[in-house]
């Protein structure tokens, strides 16, 4: 089925690489009309360029409020309106050990991975409320509703996505605004294969490390993800709202999956401190 999303205009934080991207393009394809709302300027707006007339890109750091609320004002003004609002951004952020945990790495993970998903909801039902209708989407993670699959802040601020999304939901549905999130398991991503390998352009041998502890014995990447959020999205879903769709390959339901946090930070510390 084509044309999802004729006629839908999406804000997707993150929207520069890794699955923020893979939902930008998908969006675009299905007949929506997109903002690209990222740090990384040059590739965002070469993000933006190629999906051509249907997207826009805005210069966001979700930890500041002028900023998200920018994108959102962008998609009305360029746009008309705003139906979907994708809070994806995020890092690794603050790794290690509880008993050394760094506070201000701490409290930079936080900004980003919770406040960013906060500010993106408040400004997208700024807009959806006199509207009467829109959908809000989070990425949460596996680590959002299962431990040990992430360090110590990231799994926190998922827990909290996951819980913000049900509360949000339970106040903006008298709006006919559906609120979700979607938790992914591992996936390909420059983010990942830091974490992975050390070399966020290591796609393959990412592939090949995920693949090994999926339950289906491959990877997942991000068109995965951006079918998911798609869904979500689209009119094929009118009924869902408050739900967190786990799309994982089965590992948290087997209690499989690759573990890259060994409680003394690791692999995450290197590619925490990058990514910070």
């Amino acid at each position: 089925m084509a044309g999802r999303m004729d006629g839908k205009v999406a804000v997707i934080t993150g929207a520069a690489s890794g699955i923020g991207a893979g939902t930008a393009e998908l969006f675009v394809k299905e007949g929506g009309q997109v903002i690209v709302a990222d740090l990384q300027e040059e590739l965002g707006q070469a993000k933006a360029d190629a999906l051509g007339d249907a997207a826009r890109f805005i210069l966001c750091n979700v930890t500041q409020e002028d900023q998200v609320a920018a994108a959102v004002d962008l998609a009305v003004s360029e746009f008309g309106k705003l139906d979907c609002m994708v809070n994806n951004a995020g890092i690794v952020g603050s790794v290690g050990s509880i008993s050394q945990m760094n506070t201000d790495a701490w409290d930079l993970t936080v900004s980003i991975l919770l406040k960013g998903v906060y500010l993106g909801m408040k400004h997208a039902a700024r807009v959806m409320i006199p509207q009467k209708s829109g959908v809000i989407l989070s990425i949460a993670s596996t680590a959002g509703v299962q431990g040990g699959l992430g360090p110590h802040c990231y799994t926190a601020c998922k827990h909290a996505v996951v819980g913000l999304t049900k509360s949000v939901a339970s106040e903006l549905g008298k709006y006919q605004i559906r609120v979700n999130a979607v938790a992914p398991g591992n996936t390909v991503t420059d983010m990942t294969a830091a974490v992975m390998t050390g070399d966020n352009e290591a796609y393959d041998k990412t592939a090949e490390g995920i693949a090994s502890g999926s339950p289906l014995g491959y990877a997942g990447f991000p068109i995965d993800i951006a079918n998911g959020l798609l869904y979500l999205a689209s009119d094929e879903a009118p009924y869902v709202s408050g739900h967190t769709l786990v799309i994982d390959a089965g590992q948290t339901s087997s209690g499989g999956g690759t573990d890259f946090n060994d409680g003394e930070g690791g692999i995450y510390r290197e590619a925490g401190r990058r990514d910070i």
